[in-house]
């Protein structure tokens, strides 16, 4: 909390006067106008927020985003590279289909994929 700012979140205070304090103190806040959704990526899936309302506070040189909104969290899907396909494909004489199908399901290790469809 704020001192000064009358309570919780400022309740009580006339707007005008805690945007007049904020400034002040050298924070400034902002709305991001139409806002559709916010993706956060982390390294096994994608948290989606829909409808969201975002707020940017700046404070001594420094940006705080506030996300409000409906989160969803999807897994990531495993993205294989082209280069790996037909590496796949030419060491093991398969089809771009298994090869595809072979690095899935090894979760991208190249050689495990190549042994797979070479013993099959």
């Amino acid at each position: 909390m704020l001192p000064g700012l009358g309570g919780i979140g400022g309740r009580g205070m006339n707007p005008a006067k805690m945007k007049k304090m904020m400034k002040q103190m050298g924070i400034d806040i902002k709305e991001v106008k139409d806002v559709e959704e916010v993706v956060i990526k982390t390294a096994d899936s994608n948290i989606i927020i829909e409808n969201a309302n975002v707020t940017i506070m700046r404070a001594q040189g420094s940006d705080t985003y506030q996300i409000v909104g409906n989160a969803k969290e999807v897994p990531k899907e495993l993205e294989i590279p082209e280069e790996d396909v037909q590496l796949v494909m030419e060491q093991a004489g398969a089809s771009e289909e298994a090869a595809r199908k072979a690095l899935k399901a090894s979760n991208g290790d190249l050689a495990e994929a190549i042994v797979t469809l070479s013993s099959a």
